[in-house]
């Protein structure tokens, strides 16, 4: 998968703002990308809000990750700032998606509740060496296993654990490294 992540050579300095806009579009790619992966590999989703389901888990499940990665890299006020910013940003994005898929009403709510709960979740779980613990990797399988269905149900938690979820946080990572390099670094 090919995501651009790097700033342009232009010197410009980035906000907090800034780099949380371009992790949560980073984001949205890789949970995207997440879902192809499944179907790609047979699991079944049969209609288009499971989909968004399961894309929601994953966006979750990376915002939860940026907010470990970047905690030796930002103050804490620093931290908080991109964290909520990029889930707004995710927030618009499930709102519009949600709006093709089910018709215009305020999804914004329901997707910050579940991020509340999914990070109160996330973060009772070890995160080592820059890593995802394996329980984190398992909590995001079981719940996209959840969202997607009973079809091959019982291979799809395994999945999600030993490819998707690792691969989502290698790509994740890398991004957050690169929107943080000096755009006159390279």
């Amino acid at each position: 998968m090919r995501i651009k992540s790097k700033w342009g050579k232009n010197k410009k300095e980035r906000t907090v703002e800034d780099n949380a806009s371009a992790a949560a579009f980073i984001a949205w790619r890789i949970a995207q990308d997440a879902l192809l992966n499944l179907e790609n590999e047979d699991y079944q989703t049969d209609t288009l809000k499971q989909r968004m389901d399961v894309v929601v888990e994953f966006v979750i499940y990376l915002a939860h990750l940026a907010d470990r990665i970047t905690y030796e890299r930002m103050s804490s006020e620093e931290r908080e700032a991109f964290v909520v910013s990029m889930v707004k940003h995710l927030a618009r994005n499930v709102q519009s998606s949600m709006e093709d898929i089910d018709g215009v009403k305020d999804y914004k709510e329901d997707f910050i509740n579940l991020v509340n709960e999914r990070m109160s979740d996330y973060a009772e779980m070890p995160f080592e060496d820059g890593e995802p613990s394996f329980s984190m990797r398992r909590y995001l399988g079981t719940r996209v296993q959840e969202a997607m269905g009973e079809r091959h149900n019982k291979w799809i938690e395994t999945q999600v654990l030993e490819i998707n979820a690792p691969e989502a946080a290698k790509h994740l990572k890398k991004a957050i490294d690169d929107l943080y390099k000096p755009a006159f670094n390279g």
